[in-house]
């Protein structure tokens, strides 16, 4: 049998296997290590690599075995496992710039696209009204009430797989305001399948949608399923946003060996 060593990494409640440089079938191993039951389980599992425009190459795959472009939890992850007090990532979004300060980690997203809002939408028969910009990959914002009682997993799902979405399908979030910069977040996540206990990614996607809808300038608080509260900063110009900021912690959670 071969081994693979590993390290498991958590960031938000966004679980991730990292592993180093390994050449082979990697959206089948993604799949079999990522078994919550059968194998070490996680959200998606980080392949770190040589990199010739950056201190390391960051491939994200997630638990269904697809390529996604990247992860913002993800990034913090491999961010702080290089050890590093400056880095930079590439990935398949682009070059990332990272700051760790013990288990603090900030790392810069690529420019989102566009706010595209009010984008109407029919939910099992009722017409919704929901917005949707890319921060590395694509995110529907909904705004809710009673955030706590929402089926993430149903309309999650139905919104995940609408033809207007097609053929690269979205991440779908749901936003409760809290306060004054502050919202809170559930999201179903694209290639999990499933909701998950936060989404870097998402994170900022909500942020930036409330910050056009309310005209805030941040930076925002957004409270994830995972208990972390996580930072989004950015500069904000007419109606486009730059230089956003993810912020919150991660930790290694345990080192082994996976047998395939």
């Amino acid at each position: 049998m071969k081994k693979i060593e590993f390290t498991k990494m958590v960031a938000s409640g966004n679980d991730f296997v990292v592993i180093q440089g390994l050449r082979t079938n990697l959206s089948k191993l993604a799949k079999n290590i990522c078994r919550r039951s059968f194998g070490i389980g996680a959200d998606g599992l980080l392949v770190l690599e040589k990199s010739k425009k950056a201190d390391m190459r960051m491939r994200i795959f997630n638990s269904d075995g697809s390529e996604a472009q990247m992860c913002g939890n993800g990034s913090r992850c491999a961010a702080y496992f290089l050890g590093k007090k400056r880095l930079t990532l590439e990935t398949k979004a682009g070059i990332l710039a990272a700051f760790v300060k013990k288990d603090n980690v900030k790392i810069k997203l690529s420019c989102p696209s566009r706010i595209k809002e009010n984008i109407v939408l029919d939910i099992f028969g009722r017409k919704v009204k929901v917005d949707f910009v890319n921060t590395g990959v694509p995110h529907t914002v909904i705004f809710v009430q009673g955030l706590d009682k929402i089926d993430v997993f149903g309309i999650g799902r139905l919104v995940r797989y609408a033809k207007i979405f097609a053929p690269a399908g979205t991440n779908v979030d749901f936003v409760e305001v809290a306060g004054k910069n502050i919202i809170k977040l559930r999201t179903y996540e694209r290639g999990v399948e499933n909701e998950t206990l936060a989404c870097g990614t998402g994170s900022a996607a909500s942020a930036l949608v409330f910050a056009s809808k309310s005209n805030t300038s941040g930076p925002i608080k957004v409270h994830t399923r995972g208990g972390e509260i996580l930072t989004i900063s950015f500069t904000k110009e007419k109606n486009t946003f730059k230089d956003v900021w993810l912020q919150g912690r991660a930790k290694i959670v345990y080192k082994g060996v996976y047998y395939v």
